[in-house]
């Protein structure tokens, strides 16, 4: 495409963007101006190869809107490439529109959900990575980053790993346009400030000093496809409201619709606008990834009575599931040998990526995989992913199938202390819409477990401890999620214990003594925290009458919570046994019974509670 119709295709596509945030007042219109010749560049000028009649198609160039805000423009592309009417531009914002105000899933050819900054160079890692690593395809990542979300740490994790993995088909493009929400971003226009620090963590850098200038941009492009071994970073100094002279380069006006005078205003420096003019984005070569066999997964091998931590059986089912999906990766936060995914390393170390001490990264690179169709268990302890949530919870909103693993959860540790303890982390991911928590209890349930959640598809969290416990059931046992085990059980039960995981061995051990004294008690083994089995609860409620939840974690939250909102209605008498004060070091018997999660403090407080 000529220069001039590109130039004629960038003054349209403001127009759009003025007209669409003008009839929603609201959006982001000064932002999105300043990337015009950006992204028109990259699109049209023979860049870009995307099929839009195959957005799913593998080898697909990739384009993520960091800057998700800059919706109007990402939305205006796809007109001005004739994939969506012009019409449909002035639904912005509107309600059941799938135009809304920062990119989701409800837009077909969004990549990822955006608008919480500082995430989607970690989304195109995670994609780039596919690329290179897995799929072994040709097709680059894009990522339109703003200057503003440079001061997140989660950006420079990104940069650090995409450097390490050498990913030199991941292009960023940096739009250094001075100006954040209330004031000039830290380093305003000093392009080197960028260029230094980026390239110092090993990135090729392309500066452009007018980044309003299409040739130039075309230029920067065609360079960085020429970047070999190292990830590049296209930095350009734009001008925030460019195109519109009264708010051009000036404070105040971000995240405030221009209204119809500024369209006037702008409309009368463009001139006549054509507005008929489209382009076609090149396509892409037609390159797919061999299709993986699948194969049966292997046997469980424990019997009951064996000592195994959930954690072992983790890193053992990764292994043993791996031939029935072939999609499956393994991301770890350097604690693979505590995790145990270092035994699915061992085995498959072309399916296992190393992400170091940078969790929030890790979930990023993880929505990446998931969305080029890989199937990603993220582990760490279960503490660490808390500083993750933000990545977590946007995960959801790009419907992405991940499956998370927090291993080293609850008091149950014991030596390390409060810091290492994952207490609210079940809190955490029961929170997220349609998301599924799992908590088991021994070896066979973990394994089985781990099946279940690489088949249900979505985000499921998989809660695991450290310390070896019995196994408890058959290999023959199954474990479907949404339900429970009732592992103790008479016709004169007192009270129903509900709990899982390490808690579910203590108050066994508990039941013991107190059958001793002439107490029967029922327990549950709620492996499936989020959806849990009412049936199961429901028969208990009215069996005993007598409730009592134990759970090594928080009470805000947790299990308890989530029992008791399941029951509304029930004449049954509640106790909850929880983490209510803040642990310290200790043997884990020790830190349990400060606690009142020890078979002793429980076993008192079963039998106080059934004195009642």
């Amino acid at each position: 495409m000529s220069t001039e119709k590109l130039k004629k295709l960038a003054t349209l596509i403001r127009y759009w963007i003025l007209e669409a945030t003008s009839k929603a007042d609201s959006g982001h219109p000064t932002s999105s101006l300043s990337a015009v010749e950006l992204m028109t560049a990259l699109f049209f000028g023979d860049i870009f190869r995307f099929d839009p009649t195959d957005h799913d198609h593998p080898n697909n160039d990739r384009l993520i809107f960091s800057k998700g805000h800059a919706s109007p423009l990402f939305y205006a592309l796809w007109v001005a490439a004739g994939v969506i009417p012009e019409e449909e531009m002035l639904t912005y914002r509107r309600f059941g529109s799938r135009l809304e105000g920062h990119p989701v899933m409800t837009f077909p050819f969004t990549e990822a959900a955006t608008g919480s900054l500082g995430q989607g160079l970690s989304v195109g890692f995670g994609m780039a990575l596919n690329g290179k690593h897995l799929d072994k395809l040709p097709y680059r990542t894009y990522v339109l980053l703003g200057d503003s979300e440079m001061a997140e740490g989660s950006q420079w994790e990104a940069i650090q790993l995409a450097a390490h993995y050498q990913l030199d088909n991941l292009i960023g493009i940096l739009d250094v346009n001075r100006l954040g929400q209330c004031g000039e971003t830290m380093y305003g226009h000093d392009l080197e400030a960028y260029q230094q620090r980026i390239s110092a963590f090993g990135w090729e850098t392309i500066v452009v000093q007018d980044g309003h200038s299409l040739p130039d941009l075309i230029d920067a492009y065609h360079k960085a496809l020429t970047v070999t071994a190292r990830p590049t970073m296209i930095i350009a100094k734009t001008i925030k409201g460019k195109g519109v002279p009264s708010v051009e380069d000036t404070n105040g006006y971000h995240g405030k619709a221009l209204g119809a005078d500024a369209l006037k205003e702008a409309a009368a420096l463009w001139g006549e606008l054509d507005k008929s003019v489209r382009a076609r984005i090149s396509e892409p070569e037609d390159r797919r990834p061999p299709l993986a066999a699948t194969r049966p997964a292997g046997a469980i091998a424990y019997r009951p009575g064996d000592q195994a931590a959930t954690r072992e059986a983790y890193g053992s089912a990764l292994k043993r599931i791996f031939p029935s999906f072939p999609n499956l990766v393994s991301l770890d936060g350097e604690v693979s040998n505590s995790t145990m995914a270092g035994k699915f390393r061992e085995q498959h170390p072309d399916r296992f990526f190393e992400m170091y001490i940078a969790e929030q990264n890790m979930v990023g690179a993880a929505i990446g995989l998931s969305r080029r169709g890989k199937m990603p268990f993220v582990s760490t302890f279960a503490a660490f992913l808390t500083r993750a949530f933000d990545q977590i919870r946007m995960s959801r909103y790009t419907n992405a199938n991940i499956i998370f693993v927090g291993s080293h959860a609850g008091t149950s540790i014991g030596h390390d202390g409060p810091s290492q303890m994952g207490l609210e982390d079940i809190a955490m991911f029961r929170t997220l819409l349609d998301s599924v928590v799992l908590y088991p209890s021994d070896a066979v349930a973990a394994e089985k477990l781990v099946e279940a959640a690489a088949l249900h598809g979505g985000i499921v969290y998989l809660r695991l401890t450290r310390g070896k416990t019995p196994v408890l059931y058959k290999t023959t046992e199954t474990f479907p999620i949404g339900g429970a085990k009732t592992v103790r059980k008479t016709s004169n039960d007192s009270a129903t214990i509900v709990t899982a995981g390490y808690t579910l061995h203590e108050a066994l051990a508990a039941g013991d003594s107190l059958k001793e004294e002439g107490f029967e008690i029922r327990v549950i083994d709620l492996y499936s925290i989020k959806p849990l089995d009412r049936v199961v609860l429901e028969e208990a409620a009215r069996d005993t009458g007598r409730l009592i939840v134990i759970e090594d974690h928080y009470a805000e939250g947790g299990i308890g919570e989530a029992v008791f909102a399941a029951l509304p209605g029930y004449a049954v008498k509640y106790k909850h046994l929880a983490v209510t004060r803040q642990p310290g070091s200790g043997e884990p018997d020790e830190v349990l019974r400060a606690q009142n999660l020890s078979r002793d403090r429980i076993a008192s407080e079963v039998r106080e509670f059934c004195r009642l």
